[in-house]
């Protein structure tokens, strides 16, 4: 399971004061309002900042870190990424899991045959698909509805779905 999860992506620098346009990479920006501490990958590095400031401008968050003063401190930060661990993460619901811990978990069918890993997470408007990779590189695409997953066990690393008889074919 991953310990870092990434909530988003600085764009640019706002006004002069040190702050950060940031494009969220996550379900709920209001998650912002909350963050006290972070982590910005910079050359491969993530390193800590405890946020100062969240403000909000159209689909953008703006944030200001204690550890960066003006404008010409954040330039550096362009496209780094925002990340938060396990601890800062926002909680789950019942039946939620975090992306990435799904990522390379088996898929089996309702019948006990193996179907392949989790490979990707495709969230669409309606509900997320899950891309299933079997060993000869197919794929699957199984929609993330109740019909379809029957079972995720993160402690054995086990995802139990239906397929469905359309998605058989």
């Amino acid at each position: 399971m991953e310990d870092m999860f990434q909530v988003g992506i600085i764009t640019s620098p706002h006004g002069v004061k040190g702050e950060v346009k940031v494009f969220p990479t996550t379900d709920d920006n209001n998650r912002f309002k909350k963050l006290k501490e972070c982590f910005i990958e910079y050359k491969g590095e993530k390193k800590p900042a405890k946020v100062r400031s969240c403000k909000f401008f159209k689909n953008m968050v703006i944030l200001g870190f204690e550890e960066y003063e003006s404008m010409n401190d954040v330039e550096k930060l362009r496209q780094c990424k925002i990340f938060v661990d396990r601890e800062h993460a926002v909680a789950l619901e019942e039946d939620e899991y975090f992306i990435a811990d799904l990522i390379g978990i088996s898929v089996i069918d309702d019948r006990d045959n193996s179907l392949g890993k989790l490979e990707d997470v495709i969230e669409t408007g309606a509900n997320d698909v899950y891309v299933v990779k079997n060993d000869n590189g197919e794929e699957l695409l199984i929609p993330a509805i109740k019909d379809c997953i029957l079972e995720v066990n993160m402690n054995e690393g086990i995802m139990r779905v239906h397929l469905l008889k359309e998605m058989k074919d």
